[in-house]
């Protein structure tokens, strides 16, 4: 028999004396077993996640569990109020991205403080399942940090055409590591001995079927790959394992882009395929004949027409071999 309780969580107060709060839903079952941390919408356009873990709530509520689910559908209420990425810069001009600011502080920034409140209730599990949702043109995925086989195994037992593994810290690149990825509850709670994986679900903004039933099998699978549910995880996804790519094609200039329309995300590609053009919508002067800039798999591929100089087109994935990630 499962018991369920839900918790209301002050994560930090703002100027004015209100309270940030959110809810925490605790999932025991009858007998001992391992404590799993599920969260989403730590960014408040990647909904997806959300409805993944009320279908959960529903699968969970009514079966044999073994340990316990930690469950926070709304991990940031203010992205989320605000269907944004980040929060407010006056609110948070430090950390204006909650998934920077882990394993927080609870005398820091708001972000910190949010993240170290969360944080009190990850670090008690055995495994954490950080669910994000990235753009419609992307290529459903979960990422894990390199070199860490318990976070593996989990991205494995997910199941995903793709797993990427990420470095991060010294192991990365430069301009990887300057990008503050240290701060990701994912990097946080792997170095705190923690297996977790970072699923990123297709199609932020809408509630999507395809994804949000990728969630909910993945999650289900990690439910069972740990034993908190009976039964062998369901085999799911190609599950290609690459790594993640920081040389990915960026608009040279600002204008209007036409994706190459027989590309499709998933997909194998070569140096210098052809991705699609920028052009100023005024002049129709071509500005970029844009192409991939190594071998890949092809993982995103924009189809948001209006573009800014240094913004994002494409992404491509490095094939790794097995033993090399």
């Amino acid at each position: 028999m499962v018991t369920h309780d839900a918790e209301r969580l002050t994560l930090a107060r703002l100027p004015s004396g209100i309270e940030i709060e959110t809810t925490i839903h605790r999932y025991r079952g009858g007998r001992s077993g391992p404590k799993i941390y599920v969260q989403a919408a730590q960014h408040g356009r990647e909904v997806n996640g959300v409805e993944v873990l009320r279908r959960l709530h529903d699968r969970l509520v009514s079966a044999e569990l073994a340990g316990e689910v930690i469950a926070v559908p709304v991990a940031d209420p203010l992205t989320f109020d605000r269907v944004s990425y980040t929060t407010p810069e006056a609110l948070d001009s430090i950390n204006a991205n909650m998934n920077r600011a882990w394993p927080g502080s609870s005398d820091g920034t708001l972000h910190e403080r949010m993240t170290a409140a969360l944080w009190e209730r990850a670090r008690e599990a055995d495994a954490v399942v950080d669910l994000h949702t990235g753009s419609p043109e992307m290529l459903t995925h979960v990422v894990f940090m390199a070199g860490d086989d318990g976070s593996r195994a989990l991205a494995e037992a997910f199941g995903t055409d793709l797993l990427l593994a990420e470095r991060a810290g010294e192991a990365a690149n430069e301009e990887w590591s300057q990008r503050g990825f240290d701060g990701k509850l994912r990097v946080a709670a792997t170095r705190a001995g923690i297996p977790t994986i970072t699923p990123e679900l297709a199609s932020n903004k809408r509630i999507d079927e395809s994804a949000v039933e990728a969630g909910l099998e993945g999650t289900l699978n990690v439910l069972r790959d740990r034993s908190v549910l009976s039964g062998a995880p369901e085999p799911r996804g190609e599950r290609r394992l690459a790594r993640n790519h920081l040389g990915r094609v960026t608009a040279t200039d600002s204008g209007l882009f036409r994706a190459e329309s027989t590309l499709e995300v998933g997909r194998e590609i070569e140096a210098g395929t052809y991705l699609g053009t920028l052009y100023d919508p005024t002049t129709y002067e071509v500005l970029q004949e844009a192409r991939a800039d190594r071998d890949g798999i092809l993982y995103a591929l924009t189809k948001e027409a209006t573009v800014t100089a240094g913004g994002k087109l494409a992404n491509v994935a490095l094939p790794l071999d097995n033993e090399d990630d």
